[in-house]
């Protein structure tokens, strides 16, 4: 093959990307566009899909001009997503049949726990992996399925099409119905060992299979494209935590890696057995390449992570640019015993609380916008270490190095602090949007510009590392404090609320 350049296309939940590399994991080319947050009612998040859609052909064909090459050109294209976040659309026009609900969107809270009766969260985790959480693909689907329309009578009859957004994006580009094995793990449908949707699980939350994409591995070749993509090998799909997994090169069974972008995302490849936790972690699909084994992971989710950041930069004007919340925070020597934790729309891991909402802590005369800027970066790195703790009770294994990616880790005083209270190194690759990175991975093994995942190892290369530097008491007390002010959380939202 004589041209090696491999596309990545990246839904994610604030933009869409295109990026092109080429076989040396290099960035050839790279365009981006924001799409609109929509908040209808407290604890709502939609997005619109057919504005994702138009936005996503944009940036490809950017991409594409900046890399001086046609569609055809190009050795395959991997897409890499936000996960949950569910798409229901008309197979016939093609237009959204109501606004994507968005994975950190809260209204399935007392559908939830009705599923749950008397079982609680963990009625369905033996069978999916996961607790019955706000989080998840199926309750929303379900909800759309009750409260818009006609829709379920639609969905029976085939006259309606679910997906998260790979499927919504796939489908576009190919018109084949497909998800892959990953996003199809965070659905709450599909049975964790058969990799197949399963008939208990689908009556217990009440979805009609009907509407269901099929279920591909996340490397082989699903279609060629067509449009913007008219010519290239649509070869590739994983969710965005796993193409991270994928793309920092994580392959062997103890391997991991933090991802920090809207949220915060800590994955540990456990082989090919499916692990369950005991300790508030959720049990997915890593990846599985062609008709090889699927490989299993353990994550650790945090819901709130760069997003708190925009939150002080749009709802309290804190900052004027995401980037200022460093040197503001660099201002004050330490956080002045405040703490902020974002519960916005509840905890993930390890908690997994609907009921909490989002607290600042400590508050006294003395704290300024320093101090708020620096608690609230400290928020996302007490977050990782509760997942870390998780992970290390759950494996037996204390973690030894912790691999870093995603737009934070340019945030210098964040990645001390993280290596700090993990009194552990943290190390962030050259290519830090390992997202895309992982999506073109998959894509270029699936049309063999890649012979096999170890032959991908020799492209990861560290940029930064960062060592610990904080005395063991110290440590103890953040930590400690940290935990009180998440107890203020906890039990906030009533029932009438």
């Amino acid at each position: 093959m004589r041209n090696f350049r491999v596309a990545a296309i990246d839904q994610g939940t604030t933009s869409s990307r295109c990026m092109v590399f080429d076989q040396d994991g290099a960035i050839v080319a790279l365009a981006r566009r924001e799409h609109q947050q929509i908040f209808p009612r407290p604890g709502w998040v939609e997005h619109d899909a057919a504005e994702i859609w138009t936005n996503v052909k944009a940036v490809t064909a950017e991409a594409l001009a900046q890399a001086g090459m046609r569609a055809s050109e190009l050795a395959a294209v991997g897409i890499t997503n936000q996960r949950e976040t569910t798409v229901v659309w008309d197979p016939l026009t093609g237009k959204p049949l109501a606004n994507a609900i968005v994975w950190q969107d809260t209204r399935t809270d007392a559908l939830t726990r009705e599923i749950g009766g008397e079982q609680g969260p963990d009625r369905l985790r033996a069978l999916c992996g996961l607790p019955l959480a706000t989080y998840f693909s199926g309750p929303k689907l379900r909800w759309l399925l009750d409260n818009t329309p006609g829709l379920r009578a639609r969905a029976a009859a085939g006259g309606a099409l679910f997906g998260t957004m790979d499927s919504w994006l796939i489908w576009n580009l190919t018109g084949r119905h497909i998800t892959d094995v990953t996003n199809a793990s965070r659905t709450m449908l599909m049975n964790i060992d058969t990799l197949d949707w399963d008939n208990r699980l689908l009556e217990a939350i009440g979805v009609p299979r009907a509407i269901l994409p099929e279920i591909r591995a996340s490397s082989e070749i699903y279609g060629e494209g067509r449009g913007v993509l008219a010519g290239a090998s649509v070869a590739g799909a994983l969710g965005d935590q796993q193409a991270a997994l994928f793309g920092q090169a994580c392959f062997s069974p103890g391997e991991g890696k933090c991802t920090y972008g809207t949220g915060g995302f800590l994955l540990v490849n456990t082989g090919q057995e499916p692990v369950i936790s005991d300790n508030g972690l959720l049990t997915t699909v890593a990846y599985k390449i062609g008709d090889q084994p699927a490989v299993y992971a353990l994550e650790g989710s945090i819901a709130v992570a760069g997003s708190l950041v925009q939150w002080l930069r749009d709802n309290l004007g804190l900052i004027g640019a995401s980037g200022e919340i460093e040197a503001l925070a660099r201002t004050v020597e330490d956080n002045g015993g405040c703490y902020f934790v974002p519960a916005f729309a509840g905890l993930f891991a390890p908690y997994w609380r609907s009921d909490a909402r989002g607290v600042i802590a400590g508050l006294t005369g003395f704290i300024n916008r320093g101090h708020i800027a620096r608690a609230a970066l400290e928020a996302t790195a007490w977050q990782v270490r509760e997942v870390v703790d998780a992970m290390a009770a759950d494996s037996g294994v204390p973690l030894v190095r912790l691999k870093v990616d995603g737009g934070m880790t340019a945030n210098t005083l964040l990645m001390q602090f993280q290596a700090d209270i993990l009194n552990t190194p943290v190390v962030r690759p050259t290519v830090a949007e390992t997202t895309c990175l992982g999506a073109a991975y998959a894509a270029g093994l699936a049309t063999g510009v890649w012979s096999d995942p170890e032959s991908l190892r020799a492209n990861w290369r560290k940029d930064a590392e960062w060592s610990p530097n904080l005395s063991a008491d110290a440590r103890a007390h953040g930590y400690r404090k940290w935990k009180k002010a998440v107890q203020a959380t906890l039990d906030w939202v009533d029932d009438d609320d």
